[in-house]
């Protein structure tokens, strides 16, 4: 898939290397003077990380990093049988990693959705009030779920208010335009294209309203945290660099022209889905990652996906979030 989602779909395919993570975990002082692998995909807070490997920021840093670029649900496969040390993902599937068996920590944080997720209503439909009575497809269990029920409650609806149609998200500009649902949740470029497909159709929520719904991370197995904390700690200070090249109205275009050359998109069109993720520095990431409850904390962030997951059938129990996360790498990198 192009963009990231709350992983249900890949459960099956994390329990099924949950084994090999258990063995790979054990065995990860071996990988001691090989590069640390991480596994990135397509999301612009992920594909950032080209420009650092593209301008030789890691091996200025003193680091010797492989990043390897994978379809994202293959990314947490990966990781979880031990074939990477390290993967992009949001938040509330690092959860879902783990809870399957591909325990990790999550050392930084890239960005968080700022609007890049959406529910979008078909024309003549206003605003997520329009909604109550009627039908909207999501795909049950995934980060627009979410987002779903988080616009209806700010909305004073409910989820029992509305009628779920579960659909694919890839197949949602098709399912908007048939007009048999009033809205449709997606993200880009997916959420774009239901747009475009049916004139007059427009976003009625985004990930924009909400910051922190969707936060994006690294996260390393924590064997190799542990044995390799140093190379990590060096891996980390290298972001604000990133951050900065790709925010300088100065440098900003050789960094889309970097990212979109990862994706083989034009650079213009690239500059569109950048703007729907905010970059967080080093010291953003560093505010985000103090312990407290709702979206604004990575912690209580988690501490909602969680529920959410949970009640969605993703998992059966609740996981243990501060285990989840270890805020001492961003902490001392910080500025």
């Amino acid at each position: 898939m192009s963009y990231k989602a709350v992983a249900k779909r890949v459960v099956v395919g994390v329990k099924a290397v949950a084994v090999a993570a258990a063995l790979a975990a054990g065995s990860s002082n071996s990988w001691a003077g090989q590069p640390l692998k991480i596994g990135y995909s397509d999301w612009p807070g992920w594909v950032a990380w080209q420009v650092a490997i593209e301008k030789g920021w890691f091996k200025q840093a003193g680091v010797d990093v492989k990043f390897e670029w994978f379809d994202y649900s293959a990314s947490m496969e990966a990781f979880a049988a031990g074939k990477i040390d390290a993967v992009t993902m949001t938040n509330g599937d690092a959860l879902v990693t783990g809870a399957s068996g591909g325990r990790n920590v999550m050392i930084m944080l890239t960005d968080y959705s700022n609007g890049n997720d959406m529910i979008i209503g078909k024309p003549g439909i206003k605003s997520l009030k329009d909604l109550k009575g009627k039908k909207v497809a999501v795909e049950s269990g995934l980060v627009e779920h979410l987002l779903l029920l988080n616009g209806l409650k700010k909305a004073g609806l409910k989820e029992s208010d509305v009628t779920l149609v579960n659909a694919k998200t890839n197949e949602m500009p098709q399912v908007l335009a048939s007009g048999d649902v009033a809205a449709v949740g997606a993200w880009q470029p997916i959420a774009g294209q239901a747009i475009k497909g049916s004139p007059g159709a427009k976003p009625l929520y985004t990930s924009a309203d909400e910051p922190g719904l969707i936060y994006d991370v690294l996260a390393v197995s924590p064997g190799s945290l542990t044995s390799r904390k140093a190379e990590w700690q060096k891996v980390v200070g290298v972001w604000d660099k990133v951050v900065s090249y790709i925010e300088d109205p100065k440098t900003q275009p050789d960094a889309l022209k970097i990212m979109s050359a990862r994706v083989g998109i034009a650079p213009e069109a690239y500059a569109k889905f950048l703007k729907g993720t905010k970059l967080l520095s080093l010291k953003a990431g560093k505010e985000v990652m103090v312990k407290a409850e709702g979206f604004k904390s990575l912690h209580g962030s988690s501490k909602i996906a969680d529920a959410f997951n949970v009640a969605n059938d993703v998992y059966k129990k609740p996981q243990p979030i501060d285990s989840y996360i270890d805020a001492s790498l961003t902490n001392a990198a910080a500025k």
